[in-house]
């Protein structure tokens, strides 16, 4: 493994045998806490989670969605924790509107991410649910100073979500966002939190929360109703994988977004100039042009895994990724439509321990806080993850009742040999398949230690040939990759907020090598 550091940095990368990295530093604290106090990694993942919906709401919430990969020791598990349309929907609501509503209880679906605490710590923790929200709560009763990141999105947010007025009685105390080192406390959120550990989440499915949250939906005429909750299940799911160059990548399949970087990968394994030399001309542009083709397939055929009219396996299949493969043109940048293969706002933790268990979880309320619905009293910011459904008739991901829309959160592992290689995610909406491919290429084909990867600069697909890219690229590659016909911006130095957060753990023989992004306010912590 390298540790030349060559890049600017503000972190060294953190190592120990039990360890958790994630985009807040009390959040980390609360999951390195909870294995000092016996618990494995799935009670660290889960105390961080449930951490953060507390100490970085601009990212995540109780009312927001989760995806889990745990590795037990012996074998993977995926957990698709996220919700479904409102059985009652009204179609006729969304009648003459070209794309899905941002905001308000029309871009809301069931949340998630409460059954995925439930669902994690009935099957793998060693402490009691009540044990994992403890941080949580005592954060929001108490009070925690903001940190700097974090209260620069909340700044923003206010500007977007000041006129919902439960948004603003919560999350604006007079009238403002919270400034860095500023406390903010919300007590209704810490109630919530403890009801919802005590009963197991029974509370927010079928009880008096859930009653809350339905009757918020009634007021504003919305179709969430009390069955729509109480019929919601967390789902384990077999992750699925690419092999490339000896390590497999494993994600989660769709409605999740995983199977983007998947296909990427798949066609880089074909293209010998993906073993050239990093950060040259030739290895971004394969890397760019593989990632868009992987993008442009991901926006035809993937959504709930009910309406979808082709199986992952069959956009995963060799053939069809060499055929991909060999349209990438060298010498231009592309900007490619979906193949026809044979029919057949976000916050990331990744913990590991001592006995080898290792997670990589991901949860969010989508764009920032999400819909801008917060039920009265109770802390509860519900995601807007209907906003990933589209509008277009006979698209497998059409809005419909009853169902999951594409979902952009997304964990990563990467194995060898049957063993673990390396827990991680890159959060941040369209930039994370695009960031689990990067971080693929650099562990596995440049040996980069976990803090090295995440400090690197990155390219980013935006539409068309639009290739943005953070500051740092030599200059050279640069001009070759514009000349080459990629329409390039260039981010100025500290501009990342559209760069994503990678929360990296490697495994070593003794322990782990874990990377926090100095692009979030998290860290890496160990003993």
């Amino acid at each position: 493994m390298d540790f030349s550091f060559p890049y600017p940095s503000q972190r060294m990368p953190v190592m120990g045998r039990n360890i958790v990295a994630t985009s807040q530093p009390l959040a980390a604290q609360a999951g390195l806490q909870a294995l000092a106090d016996g618990g494995n990694a799935v009670d660290a993942a889960v105390a961080a989670a449930i951490a953060l919906t507390v100490v970085e709401p601009t990212s995540n919430g109780i009312g927001g969605d989760l995806f889990a990969i745990v590795w037990d020791g012996e074998r993977l598990h995926g957990l698709n924790a996220s919700g479904r349309s409102p059985a009652g929907l009204d179609l006729a609501r969304y009648r003459g509107m070209t794309e899905m509503p941002l905001r308000g209880w029309d871009a809301v679906t069931v949340p998630g991410a409460v059954s995925g605490w439930v669902e994690l710590a009935r099957r793998f923790a060693r402490l009691p649910l009540t044990r994992l929200a403890a941080p949580a709560a005592d954060y929001a009763r108490n009070g925690f100073l903001v940190s700097p990141i974090t209260a620069y999105h909340w700044g923003r947010a206010a500007d977007v979500f000041g006129g919902f007025d439960a948004f603003a009685a919560g999350f604006l105390p007079g009238g403002r966002a919270p400034h860095a080192a500023e406390r903010f406390a919300f007590p209704d959120q810490a109630a919530t939190l403890e009801e919802i550990a005590e009963t197991a989440g029974e509370t927010f499915y079928r009880g008096r929360l859930a009653h809350a949250i339905a009757a918020d939906a009634a007021r504003h005429g919305a179709a969430m109703t009390v069955d729509d909750l109480a019929t919601h299940r967390s789902e384990w799911v077999q992750p699925i994988s690419v092999g490339y160059h000896g390590a497999e990548l494993y994600e989660l399949p769709p409605n999740g977004q995983g199977i983007a970087a998947l296909i990427a990968l798949g066609i880089l394994r074909h293209r010998p100039e993906a073993s050239a030399p990093l950060e040259t001309a030739d290895s971004v542009h394969v890397q760019v042009e593989a990632m868009k083709l992987g993008l442009a397939d991901l926006a035809r055929y993937a959504a709930d895994p009910d309406s979808m009219d082709v199986v992952a396996e069959q956009l995963l299949d060799d053939t069809y990724l060499a055929e991909r493969a060999a349209t990438i043109d060298m010498a231009r940048a592309g900007d490619p439509g979906f193949g026809v293969p044979k029919r057949g706002g976000t916050v990331y933790a990744t913990t590991a321990d001592a006995d080898g268990m290792m997670v990589s979880l991901i949860q969010s309320n989508y764009h920032g806080f999400g819909s801008g619905i917060v039920i009265p009293e109770t802390g509860i910011a519900m995601q807007n993850r209907g906003a990933g459904f589209v509008l277009e008739p006979g698209h497998p991901n059409v809005l419909a009742a009853a169902r999951r829309p594409l979902n952009t959160i997304i964990p990563g592992f990467l194995m060898r040999d049957g063993s673990p290689l390396m827990s991680f995610g890159v959060m941040g909406g369209a930039m994370q398949a695009q960031g689990h491919l990067q971080m693929v290429v650099r562990t596995v084909d440049h040996d980069q230690n976990p803090q090295e990867a995440s400090d690197a600069p990155r390219w980013r697909v935006d539409a068309g040939r639009a290739l943005a890219v953070e500051s740092g690229f030599d200059a050279d590659a640069v001009a070759e990759l514009r000349a080459r016909g990629h329409e390039i911006s260039v981010a100025p130095r500290g501009d990342t907020a559209g760069f994503g957060g990678a929360q990296l753990i490697r495994r070593v023989p003794d322990g782990y090598v874990a990377g926090s992004d100095h692009r979030k306010d998290g860290q890496a912590v160990a003993f």
